[in-house]
C-alpha cells in the first residue's frame, strides 16, 4: 500500500523480500505516496524483483487535465509516471542489464491506471469523489482488492482500497477528508487504517492568518484530511471492529491526543506505530 519515504526498507525490516511481492496499490500521486517508487524500480529490481515468478502488477491513479494558470494539458497518470521514471533513469538501467545480466524492469513491473467508469461523472475538478459503489481492481487466489474515489482535493483522483481475504478485511483510507464512499467501502470490516489530523493542531498553525499561503494550507487541512473525532465516527458507522489511527499530523503530537478518537468510536483502537503487526480478530 502506497511507497512513500522508507517503504522499501520498512518492507525488509518487516521480514519480506521483493521476490515475494505480487501487487502494489497508489493511493494517490502525491509525493510522500510515492517518494520510494525510485527505490522499488532501482533497488528492489536487482534485491530480488527479478526473481518474482511472474511481473509485480502496480495500480493507481490515472491521468488528469491541469487547471493551473489556464493550462488545458494533461498531467501524467501512475502508469506514466512510471514511464517517466524508467526514462530518467535508462542509462543506468541499460548498464545494469548489460553489466549484471538483470531482466529489464518492464519485464517485471506491470502498472496499470485504474480505469474509472464515465458513467460515474468524475471530475477532478467539481466531482472528485462522486458517490459510487467499490470498484473491482485486482484478485488472486488469496485475496480480492476494490477501491472507491475518496476526497482529497485538489488531488485527484485519490483512492482508498479494500483487502478482503477468507481470514478477514481491511481497508485502507488513503489521504482524505471525510467521504460517503469510504464509509460505503468500509462496511462490516474488520480492520479500517485511516488518516488523521489533529482539528486543534490546524487552528493553532493556521486559524485567523490572513497570509494567502497559510489560508489556503487552512482550507486544505480541514477538507482533505480528517479529524480526530471524524476518524472515529467514520469507523462507528461503517461498522468496522478495530480503527487503526495512521499518517498522523502533525507526527510529533503527543500519544493520548489521538486516543481521543475512541470519544466518538467504541471499538477497538490502535494508535499505529512503524512494523506494527495487527491481528484482523
Amino acid at each position: 500500500m502506497d511507497l512513500g519515504y522508507g517503504a522499501c526498507r520498512q518492507l525488509t525490516l518487516a521480514g519480506f523480500g521483493f521476490e515475494r511481492l505480487r501487487a502494489g496499490f497508489i493511493t494517490h500521486l502525491h509525493s510522500d505516496h510515492i517518494a520510494d517508487l525510485g527505490t522499488l524500480l532501482l533497488y528492489g529490481w536487482y534485491a530480488g524483483l527479478c526473481e518474482v515468478p511472474r511481473p509485480v502488477r502496480l495500480f493507481g491513479p490515472g491521468p488528469r487535465p491541469s487547471y493551473r494558470n489556464g493550462d488545458t494539458g494533461e498531467l501524467p497518470g501512475f502508469t506514466e509516471t512510471l514511464g517517466r521514471m524508467l526514462h530518467a533513469y535508462a542509462t543506468d538501467i541499460e548498464d545494469r542489464i548489460i553489466d549484471n545480466a538483470r531482466r529489464p524492469p518492464e519485464e517485471v513491473l506491470d502498472s496499470t491506471d485504474i480505469p474509472l467508469p464515465d458513467s460515474l461523472g468524475f471530475d477532478p475538478h467539481t466531482r472528485v469523489a462522486p458517490d459510487m459503489e467499490p470498484l473491482p481492481v485486482y484478485r488472486d487466489e488469496h485475496v480480492e482488492v476494490s477501491a472507491v474515489l475518496v476526497w482529497h482535493a485538489p488531488m485527484a483522483p485519490a483512492f482508498a482500497f479494500r483487502f478482503d481475504t477468507a481470514h478477514g478485511s481491511v481497508v485502507f483510507s488513503g489521504d482524505t477528508g471525510p467521504c460517503a464512499n469510504l464509509v460505503r467501502l468500509a462496511r462490516g470490516a474488520d480492520v479500517l487504517v485511516h488518516e488523521v489530523i489533529d482539528e486543534h493542531w490546524i487552528q493553532r498553525g493556521y486559524g485567523g492568518a490572513t497570509h494567502p499561503a497559510a489560508a489556503a494550507m487552512l482550507a486544505h487541512h480541514t477538507t482533505a484530511h480528517t479529524s480526530i473525532p471524524d476518524a472515529g465516527r467514520i469507523a462507528a458507522e461503517s461498522g468496522v471492529h478495530t480503527l487503526v489511527l495512521t499518517h498522523f499530523v502533525p507526527g510529533h503530537n503527543p500519544q493520548p491526543r489521538w486516543h481521543e478518537a475512541a470519544d466518538t468510536f467504541h471499538g477497538r483502537l490502535v494508535v499505529g506505530a512503524d512494523l506494527d503487526r495487527i491481528p484482523l480478530h
